[in-house]
């Protein structure tokens, strides 16, 4: 349990590990948590269980009760300190940030994985999200790959706790990732990430994320330590010119006018540009596009070891 008493309660079963959410309130000197869960989409949450705790030696003491029961069951709590539990995971900055700012999160993740074909992948089991690993890669860059799958397992988890109970089963609800390595060479991995999710809000949504990474510290390349001159304006002005054969006049319109912010990838072919901005009614026009290597030479910084992977002799 992840107890705040003037803001978000959670906790989990063992068996279960999605959250439920809990309201405080204050009843003389009881702390009351009411367990809120909602049964179907568009449904009203309905009080499905409610402490009663009271102050006790080395924690908390009291009951839990759901609706109609006949008799209350007894509940202890006692502190719990993350950061004292052994790592089933390989030590990251992501995991033990995790750790430190989310226990109760790092309660669920914090246990051995499933790697996949061959150590090319890795498989988280609470969230099924599956996420691609570099078999022979530094630490440094193996560590931050574990810390984009933290991230998005959590995000997961977090997801279908908030769909009620009737979609919380069914694999076409939540969060779906796509993640793939699109560019690898001698210094440079490159990864794009697709998510697709529907959490019980008025609609589904999605986003993508391009990532570049240092294979040997695994720290993210900003696109413009490789390409100074490709800042924010001119990537809009290249972006609209390729995009222009992609899509239709009234999708080009909306990209004229709101697409500002792009996230990137790099493949084989070249730097790749998505919109990462568009409002979710014209999402759908937010076409990824390649600009070759060769019109951004102007651009890079060919002096740096890791452009020169992408500029061979």
């Amino acid at each position: 349990m992840s107890l705040d008493p003037k803001g978000e309660s959670r906790y989990f079963y063992e068996g279960r590990s999605l959250d439920l959410f809990l309201e405080a309130r204050r009843s003389g000197n009881a702390l009351v948590l009411e367990e809120r869960v909602r049964r179907e989409l568009g449904g009203e949450a309905v009080v499905t269980g409610c402490f009663s705790l009271m102050p006790a030696p080395g924690g908390l003491k009291g009951t839990w009760q759901a609706p109609g029961a006949a008799r209350p069951q007894e509940v202890t709590l006692t502190p719990l300190d993350a950061a004292r539990l052994p790592l089933r995971l390989p030590l990251s900055p992501g995991l033990s940030a995790l750790r430190r700012d989310d226990p109760l999160a790092f309660l669920k993740l914090n246990r051995p994985w499933v790697t996949l074909t061959g150590g090319r992948a890795v498989r988280e089991p609470l969230s099924g999200v599956t996420y691609p690993r570099v078999p022979g890669a530094s630490g440094a860059l193996n560590a931050a790959l574990q810390d984009r799958q933290l991230r998005h397992a959590a995000d997961a988890l977090d997801c279908r706790a908030l769909l009620p109970e009737a979609a919380q089963q069914d694999p076409q609800e939540g969060y779906t990732l796509r993640a793939a390595i699109t560019l690898s060479n001698a210094r440079l991995l490159s990864l794009r990430d697709d998510v697709d999710y529907y959490c019980g809000g008025a609609h589904p949504d999605n986003w993508t994320e391009g990532v570049i990474l240092d294979r040997m510290t695994g720290r993210a390349v900003p696109l413009t330590t490789l390409f100074p001159k490709l800042g924010a304006a001119r990537q809009k002005t290249l972006y609209l010119s390729a995009v222009k054969a992609k899509v239709d006049a009234e999708c080009l319109n909306v990209l004229r006018e709101d697409a500002d912010e792009f996230t990137a990838h790099l493949s084989a072919a070249g730097v790749n540009l998505t919109p990462s901005d568009l409002p979710h009614v014209v999402s759908a026009c937010a076409e990824t596009v390649t600009l070759p290597y060769a019109m951004l030479r102007g651009d890079a910084n060919l002096n740096s070891p890791l452009v020169k992977t992408l500029y061979p002799k």
